[in-house]
C-alpha cells in the first residue's frame, strides 16, 4: 500500500470502502448506451465468474466492505444459479455482508425466482431501469421493455420487500414533448418508490443516437433540458423526494451511499471488465473486453488502463468536481487541511465569482450550488478543473 493510501485511511478512520462489479452482459445495445458490454453465452457467463474469483484474489483488501453496486451491462440478466454464484464470490470478498447492496435491472429481466436469489443473498436496494412510460420513447431508444413489463416487474420487486427500490427515468429524448415528461414523472411518482434517478439524455461518441445526432436526425435543446430539469425539481419536492445530487432523489433514509461514497472520493474497487477503481493509492480502469481481461487476469494484471498514482491535490480536484453536484456541497476546509499544497487561492477567488453571480453560495467554510448553479454543474466542473491546472500552479 502507498504511504499516501495509508496515510489516508489513518486520517479518515473506518473510511468507507465501495465495490462494484460491472457485469457486462447485454441481450440488446440501447440506442443511448456507451458502457461496455456483450451478448450472454454460457462460455461468456462461466468466464465472467471464473475471472472475478481470480481478480479478488489479486485485490489488498485492506477493511470490510461497506457498500457494493452491481451495474452493466444488465446484471439481472444471469439465471439465478449465476446470481447467486456470483453474490457468494462477493461476500467472500466483503468481510461480512455489506450495509447497502444495490443491483441493477431491466424491468424485461425481473422474475420471481433472480428476486428470490438476491434477496436470500443480502441485497438491499434494487435500481430497476425504466426510462419511460411512453412505449414510442422506450422504442426510439432501443428499450426491450415494455410499459406494461415496468409495472409488472415493480410489483414484483415489492413484493420481495427489498429495503430500497430505486427507478430511473430519462428526459430530453428525440421527439420527447414536456407534457410527456411530467407524465413519465407523474406515473414514476404513483409507484412511490423510495429514490428515483432523473437523468438528461446524453450524446455518448460511438453510440446511435451519436450518430442521429450527427446526421442532423435529432437536434440538442439546451433551453428546453434546463426547462425539465426546473420543473422535475419541483415536481419531485412537491411529492416529498429530496434533491441530493443534480440527477438523484431521495426519500429520508433511501439515498445510495455506494454513490455518495464515490462522489465524496472515498475508496472502492471494481471487478469486471470495464470496472473502475480508486483504491490503495491508485485510480485506474480493466479492459473493457472480456477476453482481454481473463487474459491479463491469467498474467497477473488488472487495473491496466487509465492508470494513475493518486494525490491529494488530484483527490482535492475531483472532491470539488464531484461534490459540487451534490446539494450539500463541499466543505473548503477539510479538503484544505487533507491538501494544503493545492491551489486554494484559485478556488477561492472562483467560490467568491460563483457567489457574486448567483451560482453558489457561501456559508463558514462551505461551498454549494444554487440551483442555477445546478443546472450549471458541468460547466462548474470545468471551472474547477482550470482553477486546478492554471500555469502558476502547474
Amino acid at each position: 500500500m502507498s504511504d499516501f493510501a495509508s496515510g489516508q485511511d489513518k486520517a479518515a478512520g473506518a473510511a468507507p470502502l465501495g465495490l462494484y462489479v460491472h457485469v457486462p452482459f447485454c441481450a440488446s445495445t440501447c440506442d443511448f448506451c456507451a458502457f461496455y458490454q456483450v451478448k450472454p453465452t454460457a462460455e461468456g457467463i462461466d468466464g465472467f465468474l471464473d475471472g472475478i474469483t481470480k481478480e479478488a484474489a489479486m485485490v489488498h483488501w485492506p477493511r470490510p466492505v461497506t457498500t457494493v453496486f452491481w451495474g452493466g451491462g444488465t446484471p439481472g440478466l444471469l439465471s439465478p444459479p449465476a446470481l447467486r454464484r456470483l453474490g457468494e464470490k462477493v461476500l467472500a470478498c466483503c468481510g461480512g455482508r455489506p450495509e447497502e447492496w444495490t443491483v441493477e435491472m431491466a424491468p424485461a429481466s425481473v422474475t420471481v425466482a433472480r428476486l428470490a436469489v438476491l434477496k436470500e443473498l443480502g441485497v438491499t436496494r434494487i435500481s430497476m431501469g425504466a426510462q419511460s412510460f411512453q412505449p414510442a420513447l422506450l422504442d426510439g431508444l432501443g428499450r426491450m421493455h415494455t410499459r406494461e413489463q415496468i409495472y409488472q416487474a415493480y410489483e414484483r420487486v415489492r413484493a420481495a420487500d427489498f429495503a430500497s427500490v430505486n427507478l430511473d427515468l430519462m428526459f430530453a429524448l428525440p421527439g420527447q414533448t414536456e407534457a410527456e415528461w411530467l407524465a413519465d414523472v407523474a406515473e414514476a411518482r404513483a409507484l412511490a418508490p423510495d429514490h428515483l434517478s432523473t437523468y438528461c439524455l446524453t450524446f455518448e461518441e460511438d453510440t446511435a443516437l451519436w450518430i442521429k445526432l450527427s446526421q442532423g436526425r435529432v437536434k440538442l435543446d439546451p433551453e428546453n433540458e434546463a426547462r425539465l430539469y426546473e420543473t422535475t425539481w419541483a415536481a419531485l419536492a412537491a411529492a416529498g423526494y429530496a434533491q441530493y445530487e443534480v440527477s438523484n432523489f431521495a426519500r429520508p433514509g433511501h439515498v445510495c451511499r455506494h454513490n455518495v461514497n464515490t462522489w465524496e472520493m472515498h475508496e472502492w474497487i471494481g471487478l469486471g471488465p470495464s470496472a473502475a477503481s480508486q483504491h490503495d493509492g491508485w485510480r485506474g480502469a480493466n479492459v473493457s473486453d472480456l477476453v482481454q481481461w481473463r487474459a491479463h487476469l491469467a498474467a497477473g494484471r488488472r487495473l491496466t488502463e487509465d492508470r494513475l498514482a493518486l494525490t491529494p491535490v488530484q483527490l482535492a480536484e475531483d472532491a470539488l468536481i464531484f461534490g459540487l453536484r451534490m446539494n450539500a456541497g463541499v466543505d473548503l476546509a477539510t479538503w484544505r487541511a487533507r491538501c494544503p499544497e493545492a491551489p486554494w487561492t484559485a478556488v477561492d477567488q472562483l467560490a467568491g465569482r460563483l457567489a457574486a453571480e448567483g451560482l453558489a453560495t457561501i456559508a463558514g467554510t462551505r461551498l454549494k450550488l444554487t440551483d442555477r448553479g445546478r443546472l450549471l454543474a458541468d460547466s462548474v466542473g470545468l471551472e474547477v478543473m482550470e482553477a486546478f491546472h492554471e500555469p502558476a500552479h502547474a
